[in-house]
């Protein structure tokens, strides 16, 4: 098998405010672009042409990964112009497969990247196709796995019951006849054509589809903001596991675990490292600054003295300015965050963080977690923004601004303050 289909055409809007100026496979976790993760990982095992299917800011797409020869593959591309699903999506690739058993992924899930290999060999030619599943502790919002022994049954779309189960995981190996049964699959009640009805359909013909089992702590649908911040965590404890310096680091500085700091990155005296942390080139870091574990500073991100950042993506060409802390979050590209910002990652009663999405509070399920800022914001000196709020893409943000709430984006947030000057 030599062939794989990434289906990256959906606009990803619960991913606001970063997919406003961005498609969410271009969203940067440990070290490059989501999509390219699956792209490195697919090449990996032996899968040297890949179909891409793109149609929000797909330009952004094919620009960064181009042909696919900086990868040493072929990359062909497969513009979904009306977003019609998950199936009309694959089947606009019928014509490129040339009758081939093939491999196909959503283009928004991380994975351990032994996921691959495992559901590859699995596969036999007496299957009609293998299916990754995936045991998650609530499976709302998912598609549940209906089995019997090792093989599917029925997949049932997105349940409304919140327990643990055997979930769809996005990954899937077909037999090119799969085309037949998306050609005679009609359209859901959302207006889709739906893969999983296809699937279905095929079942009820006695085709046998094999479930390769996965658990939670190896994949992750990154559909929510938070969901970055996880993806990064997965993949950090697998690509960051030595010391790859080659970058310019100061005496005085000391590193304590696994970090990769680029070429052309610089950390100056007084900072204190703790891996796993990715710096990459044209970074400066320093002096005196804390990074803690799972921090992802992106390409010529400046991080000013006495700074603190801990579990956090900080996007290319960004300016940490000196003594803020960024703690649990992620900031957009080109932003200048002033003197004295403070990122609240905790709340008082020490309560799971809730986020809006969609005009919807969702509960995260973390006690700890930060904001989530857009391009090209600014914020003056001491700002404070409290846990789980959203600034979307170019705002500004006054000096002394307390941000309790999300910030639409191209907003200009100010905080009014009564000064009265009297006779000592």
């Amino acid at each position: 098998m030599t062939k794989g289909i990434i289906l990256a055409a959906g606009k990803g809007t619960r991913l606001d405010p970063f997919t406003i100026s961005r498609p969410k496979h271009l969203i940067p976790i440990a070290g490059a672009p989501l999509i390219e993760h699956i792209i490195n990982t697919l090449k990996e095992n032996g899968i040297n042409e890949i179909i891409i299917v793109i149609n929000y800011m797909g330009e952004l797409i094919k620009s960064y990964l181009g042909d696919g020869s900086k990868f040493s593959i072929k990359i062909n591309y497969v513009e979904q112009k009306t977003l019609e699903g998950t199936a009309h999506a694959l089947y606009s690739c019928r014509d490129l497969i040339n009758n081939e058993s093939f491999i196909a992924i959503y283009g928004d899930i991380v994975f351990h990247p032994s996921i691959i290999s495992t559901l590859l060999s699995s596969y036999n030619e007496k299957y009609f196709g293998v299916i990754l599943g995936v045991h998650v502790k609530n499976i709302k919002d998912f598609g549940l796995l209906i089995t019997d022994g090792e093989f599917l049954t029925k997949i049932e779309e997105k349940p409304d019951v919140n327990e643990s189960g055997i979930i769809n995981g996005g990954m899937y190996i077909f037999k090119p006849e799969i085309f037949k049964f998306i050609e005679k699959t009609e359209k859901s009640i959302r207006g889709e054509i739906e893969l999983t009805s296809s699937i279905n359909m095929a079942i009820k013909e006695n085709k046998k589809f094999l479930i390769v089992k996965s658990e939670e702590d190896k994949w992750i649908d990154v559909g929510k903001p938070w969901d970055i911040l996880d993806a990064n965590k997965l993949l950090m404890d697998v690509k960051v596991n030595k010391k790859i310096i080659h970058g310019d680091v100061e005496d005085g500085v000391h590193i304590n675990g696994n970090v990769v700091i680029e070429k052309n990155a610089k950390i100056l005296s007084g900072t204190y490292i703790e891996g796993p942390v990715w710096i990459s080139s044209g970074c400066r870091v320093g002096p005196n600054c804390y990074i803690r574990p799972y921090t992802y500073l992106c390409k010529n991100v400046r991080v000013g003295n006495a700074c603190e950042i801990k579990n956090s993506i900080i996007m290319e060409d960004t300016n940490i300015s000196h003594l803020s802390y960024i703690g649990d979050s992620v900031i957009g590209a080109k932003c200048n965050i002033g003197a004295g910002t403070i990122i609240a990652n905790l709340k008082f009663n020490e309560s799971t963080v809730k986020v809006k999405i969609k005009g919807e509070k969702i509960d995260s399920g973390k006690r700890k977690l930060g904001a989530f800022i857009g391009d090209n914001v600014k914020t003056g000196i001491n700002v404070s923004i409290n846990p789980g709020v959203k600034i979307g893409p170019n705002c500004w943000i006054a000096p002394n601004t307390f941000v309790y709430k999300d910030v639409p984006k191209n907003s200009f947030l100010t905080q009014k303050f009564e000064i009265e000057l009297k006779e000592k």
